[in-house]
């Protein structure tokens, strides 16, 4: 049910997500999964939008899952293949309180690869932040 209803609010108030999120109004087209693929996404709730300059992957989960952090890290060297000069953000926002450890997680770290994503706990947020735009409320 959540997949579904994020998707469509993200594709259809993309401007919205991308001030919140990237912290300016950037024009954002839908990017397809499928473009990155060496082997088949099975991805619930997997959205990428972009722009000329940068690409908004947003994950959207309901229950915290331990292999998130290689999830990332997948996805970025996927879009980094495809799409070399292009900047990334990536955000993960959880949707329902949890006390899990695993929410707090920002890295996935393997020898010496490192890589960082952003979480956002949508309990932590102040509740004018979605006041500002129709697509967030």
């Amino acid at each position: 049910m959540f997949d579904s209803v994020c998707k469509f609010l993200v594709e259809t108030f993309a401007s919205d997500f991308a001030t919140w999120l990237l912290g300016e109004p950037v024009a954002l087209t839908k990017l397809s999964p499928s473009e990155l693929s060496l082997e088949p996404i099975r991805a619930d709730a997997l959205i990428l939008l972009q722009s000329e300059e940068v690409v908004l992957h947003l994950e959207f989960q309901t229950q915290p899952k331990v292999d998130i952090p290689f999830r990332m890290i997948d996805y970025r060297l996927r879009v980094y293949r495809r799409f070399p000069h292009k900047r990334m953000r990536q955000v993960v926002i959880y949707l329902q309180q949890t006390n899990s450890e695993l929410v707090q997680q920002t890295t996935f770290t393997l020898e010496d690869t490192f890589h960082r994503f952003q979480v956002i706990r949508l309990w932590e947020q102040p509740t004018n932040v979605f006041f500002q735009s129709p697509g967030l409320l």
